[in-house]
């Protein structure tokens, strides 16, 4: 947008429509941006144009927008004063009932902003948690979303009061003396420590789910929200999921057994999508979701190849893989949507990526199953790295042990005499392990490790 004589940024007057026709409109939303300090060209476009999905995707249609660069944000109201005022003529103007910033509000902002634009006022991580709210379906996924908006409420309570009536557990609760705020206020404590314990006791299952998975390959796919994880793994599982061209379409965490040729198989799991901003209290709530990310092989950075800002966006996931504690696992750069591309811009692509990736990238489509194997090759490579060569002799009626090595080894040679059956394999270490401590069986290293 372009700027105005006084520095400010002179705000979209014009609606942009953004549910589908065949939708009955939302409510109606203004937006606005204050980008502080040295911003790329663009970025605060950019960021308006990325809060706008955030809001279709929870119901509204955006009314119009407002931008006033600063230095700082301004304590009273974020934006200056005569900003502030000009936005309360323009939210009565276009007939909204909701102002979204962009950055995250103080509680006394958010308090002075209601109080003197006449609507109610979110911020950027308030919105996103509402997203969040109508889009988690399993029980530890709306576990984690209670946990990360109550923990947003708690500091914002005197502005968002309420009784919370669904959360009092009935009469006496109320000590001498004390006041609604109060009493809610211990309320959301006992509901957040409740929470907590719910979602040990699912992460202790989960944790217990994951070691029946021992001695498959795993992989992560992580990625910005939209970058198209989910459509990824329909395409190389093979089996349905829920695609939709949204922000924070899926939310629960998903495995699959991906085949990748001569009879090796992954698990790959696709996870929740990072986003620019993305509130802390529900990174710390979905630390227990993202678990598959740590305990995983390798993890699949998925990027949006058609997206303008694919830079901004890998950056963001780093920045956040960093903030897990998982920026040190080994990633393969994958560049989806690429039919999107027109030839000439796949070629840069590919030039750019090969420049700035430390690893190999893989160029793929859900929409064409040809470039999906380029990638099934890079984790059948993955696999055959860590194999080792082994001799395994055992009894022949252990079918157990002759599963366990077809399912989760490349059996090179199988051979029965007498009572004893012999397999020449590679095999993750970690199965070579667990065959050895099994009775009956002995395990032996053959020649040299598979590379």
């Amino acid at each position: 947008m372009p700027a105005s004589r006084n520095g400010a940024a002179a705000e979209d007057r014009r609606a942009i429509p953004i549910l589908p026709p065949e939708h009955e409109p939302g409510e109606r939303v203004l937006l606005v941006g204050v980008p502080a300090g040295r911003r790329r060209p663009g970025e605060a476009e950019a960021d308006l144009d990325e809060l706008a999905r955030l809001a279709d995707t929870a119901g509204g249609v955006v009314a119009g927008t407002m931008v006033q660069r600063m230095a700082a944000p301004q304590p009273r109201y974020y934006l200056g004063s005569g900003k502030a005022r000009e936005l309360a003529e323009m939210a009565k103007e276009r007939d909204a009932g909701l102002v979204v910033f962009d950055d995250e509000l103080t509680p006394a902002q958010g308090s002075n902003l209601e109080k003197l634009l006449g609507v109610r006022v979110m911020d950027r991580a308030e919105l996103i948690l509402d997203i969040f709210a109508t889009r988690a379906r399993t029980y530890e996924a709306r576990l984690q979303v209670e946990l990360a908006q109550l923990q947003y409420l708690l500091p914002r309570l005197k502005r968002m009061w309420s009784h919370l009536s669904r959360i009092r557990g009935g009469i006496g609760l109320r000590g001498p003396g004390e006041t609604q705020l109060e009493t809610d206020r211990r309320l959301v404590g006992a509901r957040i420590a409740e929470l907590r314990r719910k979602l040990k006791s699912v992460v202790q299952a989960r944790a217990t789910r994951r070691s029946g998975r021992k001695g498959w390959f795993r992989a992560a796919l992580v990625g910005y929200t939209n970058a198209g994880k989910s459509s990824l793994l329909q395409a190389l599982s093979g089996k349905s999921q829920f695609v939709e061209d949204r922000l924070f379409a899926t939310l629960d965490s998903s495995t699959r057994a991906v085949p990748l040729g001569d009879d090796r198989q992954a698990l790959l799991t696709d996870t929740v999508g990072f986003i620019r901003k993305l509130p802390h209290h529900l990174v710390a709530s979905f630390r227990s979701t993202l678990e598959e990310a740590r305990e995983a092989d390798v993890l699949l950075h998925v990027v949006d190849s058609a997206s303008p800002d694919l830079e901004r966006h890998r950056r963001v996931v780093r920045a956040v893989l960093r903030d897990l504690d998982l920026d040190g696992r080994p990633r393969i750069p994958v560049f989806h949507k690429t039919d999107l591309l027109d030839p000439d811009a796949l070629l840069a692509l590919k030039k750019h990526a090969a420049e700035n990736c430390t690893t190999p990238p893989v160029f793929t489509s859900a929409r064409a199953p040809a470039t999906l194997e380029p990638l099934r090759r890079a984790l059948a490579a993955r696999i055959d790295a860590r194999l080792v060569r082994v001799r395994v002799d055992f009894p022949a009626s252990d079918g157990e042990t002759l599963a366990a090595l077809h399912r989760e080894a490349k059996v090179l040679q199988q051979a029965h005499e007498g009572e004893t059956t012999t397999v020449i394999a590679k095999v993750p270490p970690a199965l070579a392990a667990r065959l050895q401590s099994r009775e009956g069986v002995r395990v032996g290293r053959v020649g040299r490790d598979a590379s």
